[in-house]
Order: C-alpha cells, then structure tokens, then sequence
C-alpha cells in the first residue's frame, strides 16, 4: 500500500507546477483589453466598407478619440487609429469603402476595411461639423466633403474633393457668429451659426451654393432666449431630403423645428409628458433618398415615449403620424434607412421593438433575452434587415449606463464589451483576501491557550470534511491537468481564488468618468466587479491623487482632487463610506504615510501643505512636497499636545528659468539582495544605498535645457545633478528611480558634459549607477563611522554630505519613451528590468538593467575576469529586439502608466499597463529559475514512476524467494 500512496502524493505534488509551467508564454498567461472608448452617438453607425457586399461592419469614433471597426458578430476590433481629440466627427461615404473623420484640425479618410489613411489635410483652425455630399463629385466619382471650422474666433466652410481632400472651395463667415452645424439637400449647402451676444442666442443660417460655394441668402430664428449654448440645439439634419433644425425651450414642454432653408418656417410641436422631461433627442435619416421623416423621443426620469412625425415637402407642413406608447424606466431609440424606408428601433429593459416610419404598425416585437442588471440602455446604433416581406431582422450596438456597449440581435445579447474600462488614469495592486471567518479563526486561536486552540483546530477540520467530496470529485481532473501538456483550467468567472505561486491577485482601476473597477489578474483580467464612484457632469474628468489598499481590512480607499474619496471593498467593490466632490479641500497629491496609529493614505493641499494632523496619526518620517511656485520642499513633522503641524525642513529650487516636471522616488517595494557590486577578481563595488533620495527632472523651455538633480529627502542635500543642452522639452522626458541605479530618456542632440562621447542626435536613454566610492572594498567617508545619518554624516558638523560615485552611460534608441517603471520582485535577487512604455510603436518593452550597465567596456572587448562579472563591449545604439518587447504583437494604445508588484515566486514579477487599453503579464527578467519550464515531460516521468513500482512490484517476491533459498543453502 506504501507505493500507490507515495505515487499519489508526486502526482498531487506536481500540481502547482503545472500551473507555472507557461509562465512566460505569449497569448497564454498574459492579457490585453483592446478597447475604444465610449461610443457616441452621433459617430457610431453600420456601414458596409465594400458596394458589392451585404455584410456590414460597426464603426465608431469614441469619446477618447479612437476611431475603430468592430465586427459586428463577434465584438472583436478590426482595426484602430487613434485620432487624438475627443470632440470628432465620424461620417460614412454610402456606396464606397471610405469613412471621413474630423478631429482636432485633421479631416481624413480611411480605407472603411482595413483602417489604412486614403487621404488626409490639415487646416489652421478646429473642426466643428463634417458632412458627407450625397451627389457624387467630378473625381472618379467620389463624394465630396463638407468641412466646418472655427479660425479666429471665424467660422471657415471648405468644400474637400473625395478624391484626394483637395479644396475645392472655401467661404468664410466674416461675422463673429460662432460656428455650429453644415447641412445639405439636394440643391443647397446650409451653414448654421449661433448669432448674438453671449448668452441666449439666436440661429443664422445661410445658404450657400454647393458647386461655388458662394453664398446664395442667409436669414435668421429667434430662439427666445431657449438657446445659451451648442448642446441646446438639439438637432441639425444632415443630407435629408428636407433637412430641419430643432431645439426645445426652457420648460422643455414644446419643440421648436425649422425646415432648412425656409426662413418663414417655424414650427412649434408639443412635448406631451405626464412628468417632467429631462432630456428630448431626435433622430432622423441623413440619406436624400429616405422619406422626410424623424421621431422626437423624450425622456423622463420615470419613462420614456416617442413621436414620428413627416415633413411635407410640397407645404414645408409638419404633421404629427402617430406616437409609439409610453413606457416605464429607460430606453433607446435609433433610426436606419434602406433606399427610401426608414426604419425606427425602440430598445428597452423588457423588448427591442422595429416601427416604419411611415405608420405605428409593428414590423418586429422580440422579448430581451439579455441579462437584466442595474444598467439600463442610452443610446444606439440599429441595422434592420427585411428578410421576406413580412419578416424583419435587427442587430442593435447599444451602450448601457454601466459604460458596457452591447450587441443585441433580435432582443438576445451577442457579446459585450467592456468600454467604461477604457481611459483609466489610476490602478493599483491589491492581494486577494483571505476569508473573512477564517481570518477572525487563525486570530482567535493564536490567542487562546495551547489546548483549547488544539481542541478549537480540530473542531474546524472536522467540519471542513463537509468539502471533500467535492474535492474527490475534482481530483481527476487536476491530476489529469498535473500530468497532460498545457495550461491548466482557467477559474470561473467572478471567483477570486489565491494561487500558490502569487498569480492570481486584483487590480483596482480607477476610469476618468468616475468609474472603478476591479480586475483578476489570475484569470486574465477579467472583470471581477465594478462600480459608479462619482458623476462628473459637462465631460469632466476625473482626477485620482491617490488609491492606497488596507489589505488587513480587505478594503480600498480612493482620494480625488476635488476632496472627494470612496471607500470600498476589494472583493465586491461595495462602497463603504464616500465622501462627496466638495466637501474637503483640494488634493494636490497623497502619499501613504506610517504613523502611530497605523498607515494612512496623508492628502496633500494646494502649495504642498497638509495642514495640521491629530498626533496619533503623525507621520513618522519626513515629506516631499512640491509647492506652488515651483520649488520642492521637506517637510517634517512637530508635535504639540495632541496637535502635529508641518514645518519646513528644506527647500530646492532649481535653476533660474526651469520649471520641475517630474519628481520619482525609489518604489514602496524595493528591497535589496546584495549590499555590494562582486567583481570579476573578487573585490566588491559597495552600493549607494540611501532609501530617502529623489530624482527631479527640471526643464528650461526657452533655453533647451533639461537637468535631474539627485536629492536627499532628510536634509535636503544635493547629491548629484546633470544638465543637457539643445533638448526637445516637447518630447517626452521620463524617469525611474531603483536601488542604486536611474534612468532617464529625452530627446537631445549634443553630449551631456566635456567627457561625454562625441555629440549625437536623437532620442537617448542614460543610466546612472550609484556607489559609495570609486575604489573596490572601500565604504567611503562613511565606512569607518560606527553611527551616521543624512543629517549628521559625520561627528564634523561642518562636514561635507557624503556623496555617491555616479557611472554613467548613454545610449541612442530609435523612438521615444512615454513612461518607466520597473519590475519588482519578493526579496529583489533576481535581475530588475526597466519597463519602457513605447508610443510610437503602441508596445511595452523590458530592457535588462545588464543592457543598460552604464560600466559596459567603451572601445574594447572585455577581459575573462570582466567577462565573468558579466561585462560586455558598450554599443552606443539600443535596439529595441521583438524579443524585449512584453506586449509581442499586440498594440496597446494610449498607455499612460506601468505598475509592477512582485509575485510569491523571486523568479516573477506580475505587470499592468493601462490607459486607453488594459495590458498584463507577467515577466522573469532572470529567466524561471524556480518553476518548471515548459519543456519538463511530467508524462515521462510519471511513466517512470510507475514503471519503478512495477519493476518493484515484479522483482519483490524473486528477491524474497531468492534470499530464503540462499539461507538454506548455507545452512
């Protein structure tokens, strides 16, 4: 019985190696949300990107400035371009491959299949609207473009040939009217504007000839003092057959509507609603050939209803066909066209409902099979297919107010998107949490005497019994998992279970819109929980200082810049306690802080002031903050009776005409393996060691000067500083700060100081290593002091600070960096990497702090003992190799910041990149020296095992017979 037992327990053993096995292969352990933002839903459409085809791709240009092509089956991104201004437009050409877009002072076309430029033209002033003329133009046949922009406060209309983008001409509005919306029709091009004074606006709109572009007539509405900003108009028609103009007044009880183009045209259309309207939105076709037809939807903050009324174009009349039926709680309404039908689809909580437009008659009813949650839906996108001539299909790309854009086909949820995680400005790690019960156990039973804790210990296994036939009942399949090649079973969703190894923990993810999220980095980032923290109102975003996790307590605190803050939990992301936008001064930063009573997320003022803090939560070691002039201050702490006040301990201020731009220190978790440098003959280069530095980038525009000055955070002490000249202070400059060795990139085009390498241009990267002294075996001026601080260097009080010894190397690489970090693991034996977030290439590379060594030999080839040190030849040039780069294929957008934490393996540390996409992995910079590698053959050597016990088994009982048989014979 002893061998199957002991068979059983390799097997069992075996397991959590299993799961370690593809630490570091790609596409397996890693993660990536390729994500666009939030759609809009004046930019998202279906659009077929080839004539000739009937399938349709989704396309969408987001509240991010990403401009995308979704495949509407299966919700996975087909390509991306990342516009860069958030308030863009999106138009599709009908009948060709090419969407327009303008953004920023871009307007584009984009090959609708493959996202590639077809043209492009760049003006002075902001795009304001762009429109799409529906008659074909002179050029093979392409449709022109109507672009509006504001130049100088003008507005500016050009008409761009589809061809190429070419001017075909331009009107200026001479006027200091402010430019709002272009329409057009058939026979005309309508250039609309707020006229008057700031405040309540009147409408001008002139008409312009569409060949000429000169202007034909212009008159005048009277808003009445309804209209005080763009959002007030609710809508400009565009490409109709009979374009109109609309916007409701300030009880929101009547719609006002105007039919382009004439000027005695006024029509007042009633608002019926029980309860007070919130919000109206109307949605019309914009192709010629659809009838003049639009539904006005309003909203309340109990109900929803809709009314489709048609324009006459004989009369310029409007008259109202029917209504569709008021409904309760929320919904969305979106309008598509086929040739001259107009279709309308109503989605709400309960159906998804298609109406024509030309009577109330329902052309398709379906029941929502979608998961009914919380979220209700706010706008969509809809594509109505007519299957036979009684038979109607509808695919509907919606977004939820839980920021999720979803894919409903015939009232069932296709797919979902997670677009609310996109633009995420904070993240921080956070350990999964033990059992609250269980937790409370452990802790009574350590604090209870031997014997009871024993008899209590025993009592709670024997109940723990009650999981053991679910646990036989998955232990075939784990042994299978054990012994079979490929990674094992991912865990179920919503189930945040510890590992072994240190894998699986969360990720808290703050958005811009006041949204959080949390994260399993387990089980390939998927979204554990999430939440509404705060609503920010007029797009504003949201401005995280700080999140700090009590893993003790299982909860998460969020501190913003307004004052506000939520506490919640890590497991279900439940609010504990918010605290309101408003309510407490504004945060200029936070630092976690020890104290007495424990660490505390410590918000910082405006000028760098904490203001006076209970004794008991006194921090207990000095501050660096930035004032609001400019310089960088110490603070450290004073205390008086139960009162502990800030006082200034240093100040630095840098040169006269440069201004801070970063300031990094050492990461909370850096610990050190090694006091000393071994080299190659066995004497030792002593490290510079000091956990209270920072590094502060300073910048001189007019003068292109970028300098770092190494500062000690307890005296205030200058303890290195380097000055570059003739750089680029628009390019990225970033930093990062470990151990004894720091690294900065920018773009420069001269040498850093006289005995720098002979003068290059382009972008560099420089490494600094920190010693206690140039000499081997030598500690410097503090070696033979028994007792030292930064204060106090020496028993000298006019002594000089102790200063490092700087190596220093730079080194040209081919593109720039946007942002550093670098990885961290358990007891910091294994080799750091510099994490280097690229955004010209949209990757993540990690380049080995032995390739940045700024000792590498300069001009000749290292000796056998420098070999042995490790020591190779210096090459001035940085190739950024596809084998360094984390992200391999994929690109990811936007990336604004890298954090690292280390996991329970010292081989492995665990990365998360976020920004517009989320990224993760994991990377062992010294390669999984404590794991098995992908190439160990656990069936061979279960084989083995059994082929062992066999031979055993077999060979016994001869052995047996064979010993007795020789004891007769010598008896």
């Amino acid at each position: 019985m002893r061998l199957p037992l002991s068979l059983l327990s390799l097997t069992l053993a075996m397991l959590p190696s299993t799961l370690a096995v593809l630490a570091d292969e790609a596409y397996v352990v890693d993660y990536h949300h390729e994500l666009l933002g939030l759609p809009q839903p004046h930019t998202t459409f279906f659009h077929r990107p080839r004539k000739e085809d009937k399938a349709s791709l989704l396309y969408t240009l987001s509240d991010l400035g990403v401009l995308g092509a979704v495949h509407p089956g299966t919700g996975k991104v087909l390509w991306r371009q990342v516009l860069g201004a958030e308030n863009g437009f999106l138009r599709p050409v009908e009948g060709e491959n090419v969407v327009a877009s303008g953004a920023g002072q871009r307007v584009d076309a984009w090959d609708a299949m493959s996202g590639k430029e077809v043209w492009g033209n760049v003006f002075l002033g902001a795009v304001k609207d762009l429109e799409v003329m529906e008659t074909a133009g002179t050029d093979n046949g392409s449709k022109d473009v109507l672009a509006l922009f504001e130049e100088g406060g003008k507005g500016v209309l050009r008409k761009l040939k589809g061809k190429n983008g070419d001017v075909a001409w331009e009107y200026k509005d001479h006027s200091d009217d402010i430019p709002l919306q272009v329409s057009t029709n058939v026979e005309h091009v309508f250039l609309v504007s707020l006229h008057g004074s700031a405040g309540p606006y009147n409408l001008k709109v002139m008409t312009l000839d569409p060949v000429t572009g000169k202007k034909i007539t212009e008159y005048t509405l009277s808003t009445k003092g309804d209209v005080h900003e763009a959002e007030d108009v609710l809508l400009v028609g565009a490409n109709s057959a009979s374009p109109i103009i609309a916007w409701a007044d300030k009880s929101k009880s009547n719609l006002k509507v105007n039919i382009l183009g004439k000027s005695s045209s006024l029509h007042t259309l009633p608002l019926k609603e029980s309860d007070d309207i919130l919000k109206v939105s109307i949605h019309a076709p914009e192709l010629i050939q659809s009838l003049p037809h639009f539904l006005v939807h309003s909203h309340s903050a109990r109900s929803n209803r809709a009314d489709v009324y048609h324009i006459d174009l004989k009369t310029g009349g409007i008259n109202k066909a029917y209504s569709l039926p008021k409904l309760p709680g929320k919904g969305a309404v979106s309008v598509s066209s086929q040739e001259a039908n107009v279709y309308f689809t109503r989605i709400t909580e309960d159906e998804a409902v298609i109406v024509s437009s030309v009577s109330h008659g329902i052309l398709g009813r379906w029941p929502m099979k979608a998961a009914k949650d919380s979220a209700t839906y706010v706008h969509g996108a809809s594509e109505v297919v007519q299957k036979t001539p009684d038979t109607y299909s509808v695919r509907s790309a919606v977004l939820t107010s839980a920021q999720d854009w979803v894919l409903i086909r015939n009232g069932a949820l296709d797919w979902t998107r997670v677009e609310g995680l996109s633009g995420a400005v904070a993240a921080e790690w956070a350990e999964i949490p033990v059992s609250e019960s269980l937790a409370k156990t452990l802790e009574a039973e350590a604090h209870s005497n031997p014997l009871s804790a024993y008899i209590h210990r025993v009592n709670r296994h024997a109940k723990d019994l009650q999981y053991l036939p679910a646990y036989l009942q998955q232990l075939p399949s784990r042994l299978l998992t054990s012994i079979l090649p490929g990674e094992a079973a991912s865990q179920k969703p919503g189930v945040l279970i510890r590992d072994s190894f240190g894998f699986s923990k969360l990720v808290i993810v703050a958005t811009q819109r006041g949204r959080l999220y949390g994260l399993d980095a387990g089980n390939q980032g998927a979204v554990a929980w999430s939440l509404k923290a705060f609503d920010f109102p007029g797009g504003k975003k949201w401005d995280v200082r700080g999140i700090w996790v009590e893993q003790i307590k299982g909860t998460f605190t969020i501190r913003g810049g307004d004052g506000e803050s939520v506490l919640a939990e890590l497991t279900t992301g439940k609010v504990v306690e918010r605290t309101m936008p408003g309510s407490w001064p504004t945060v200029q930063s936070t630092v976690v802080v020890d104290s007495p009573s424990g660490p505390w997320l410590l918000p910082i003022g405006l000028d760098g002031n904490p203001g006076e803090i209970p004794a008991a939560w006194s921090p207990s070691t000095n501050l660096v903050v930035q004032g609001k002039d400019g310089h960088i201050k110490g603070l450290k702490f004073e205390t008086s009776r139960d009162i502990s006040v800030p006082v200034v301990a240093w100040t630095f201020q840098p040169t006269s005409g440069q201004k801070i731009v970063n300031v990094v220190s050492r990461p909370p978790h850096d610990p050190v393996a090694s006091i000393g440098r071994v080299l190659g003959d066995r004497t030792v280069l002593y490290k510079y060691l000091n956990p209270n530095v920072v590094l502060v980038t300073a910048v001189s525009d007019e003068s292109s000067t970028a300098s770092f000055y190494l500062l000690d955070t307890v005296s205030g002490d200058l303890l290195y500083s380097v000055s570059h000249e003739g750089v680029d202070t628009k390019q990225p400059i970033t930093s990062t700060l470990t151990e004894n060795f720091f690294v900065y990139s920018l773009w420069s085009d001269i040498g850093t100081s006289k005995t720098a390498l002979p003068a290059s241009k382009g972008y560099q990267i420089v490494a600094s290593e920190m010693f206690e002294s140039d000499v081997a075996n030598d500690r410097g001026p503090l070696g033979p002091t028994n007792n030292s601080s930064s204060v106090e260097p020496t028993d000298n009080p006019n002594a000089e600070p102790a200063l490092p010894y700087v190596v220093t190397q730079s080194y040209l690489i081919s593109e720039p960096i946007s942002h550093m970090a670098v990885t961290q693991t358990g007891q910091g034996i294994t080799t750091r990497q510099i994490l280097c977030t690229l955004a010209g290439s949209n990757s993540i590379v990690g380049i080995p702090r032995t390739l940045l060594d700024p000792r590498r030999l300069v001009g000749r080839d290292p000796t056998p003992l420098e070999a042995e040190e490790g020591l190779f030849r210096y090459h001035p040039i940085i190739e950024f190799d596809p084998k360094l780069v984390i992200s391999h294929k994929r690109e990811v957008i936007g990336i604004q910041n890298v954090i690292a934490s280390p996991a329970i393996l010292e081989s492995t540390s665990l990365v998360f990149a976020y920004g517009i996409d989320i990224f993760g992995t994991r990377v062992a910079p010294s390669m999984a020296f404590d794991i098995l590698g992908k190439g160990f053959n656990k069936l061979s050597l279960v084989g083995t095992v059994l082929a062992l016990w066999a031979g055993v088994f077999v060979l016994a009982p001869m052995v047996r017979k064979k010993t007795i048989n020789g004891r007769w014979q010598t008896s």
